[in-house]
């Protein structure tokens, strides 16, 4: 697909969205973006072949929770124009994942070199879009206060399928306090587009998590006992379907790496 060039901002709003993606783009931010550009919507990232794109859709469509579509390109184009206007989806997440028939082939830090005409691109929100308005109330969420990737399961709750794509909800967990639970679940709530609401509090064995301290993705944070684990669908699900689904070709974020857009929390807040 022919596209017109990209814009290329060379300076930004520091704080911004765009000087987050700047810095990624040029290498100078690397890792996982949870706490960056605090107030800007962040989002999961799924590219399949235009082949695949309407059953893709679909499963978002079926499962709003762990994917909460904001964002999608036109085939070819790797520009999401909805959620910034410099923005090239192929170099500016710190990490990505690369898949051939289910298996997980490349983990670059740009994709310019796997892009094809076909590909299209799905944002999905982001749990760390919500963070901001938890931190804001007071509420510590340890993975930020450690510096890590926030952990992440799989779990035994089914996924609506949609063609190839089905498979168990990916969840992330955050460990609160009950009060600080209670408040999680009012504040989350205002905001579905980047999941909203916890799925479910205490006793993770219920939705087959062994063990709290070997998260399938992310790092692992203590659990203390006056605490709850709090767990809330996680945008990492489709990498959990593309395991069964096998796609001859997919592109993923790497868990923790985002794309951060031009786009506010506040946007997405429904009260």
């Amino acid at each position: 697909m022919a596209v017109s060039p990209l814009r290329r901002d060379n300076t930004a709003p520091p704080g911004s969205g765009l000087a987050a993606r700047l810095a990624i783009r040029e290498g100078l931010h690397l890792g996982q973006t949870a706490g960056l550009a605090p107030g800007f919507v962040q989002g999961n990232l799924a590219i399949l072949p235009q082949s695949l794109a309407a059953d893709f859709l679909q499963f978002c469509r079926l499962n709003p929770k762990p994917c909460p579509l904001i964002g999608t390109s036109a085939p070819g184009d790797p520009r999401v124009a909805e959620l910034g206007a410099d923005l090239d989806i192929r170099t500016d997440l710190p990490r990505y994942r690369v898949w051939r028939n289910g298996e997980l082939v490349a983990e670059p830090d740009d994709i310019t070199e796997f892009w094809r005409d076909d590909l299209v691109s799905f944002v999905i929100g982001c749990s760390f879009s919500f963070e901001q308005a938890l931190t804001a109330e007071g509420i510590e969420l340890r993975h930020i206060t450690h510096g890590c990737n926030v952990p992440m399961y799989r779990t035994s709750i089914a996924t609506s399928e949609a063609g190839p794509f089905r498979g168990p909800m990916v969840v992330s967990m955050r460990p609160l306090k009950p009060a600080d639970a209670i408040r999680a679940v009012q504040i989350t709530t205002r905001f579905p587009s980047v999941h909203g609401a916890p799925v479910h509090i205490g006793k993770p064995e219920l939705i087959g998590i062994k063990d709290v301290m070997k998260p399938d993705y992310g790092d692992a944070v203590e659990v203390r006992d006056d605490e709850l684990p709090v767990f809330w669908a996680c945008g990492v699900t489709p990498q959990s379907v593309i395991a069964t689904a096998k796609p001859e070709f997919c592109i993923t974020h790497y868990p923790g790496s985002m794309l951060v857009t031009d786009r506010k929390n506040t946007e997405f807040a429904i009260m």
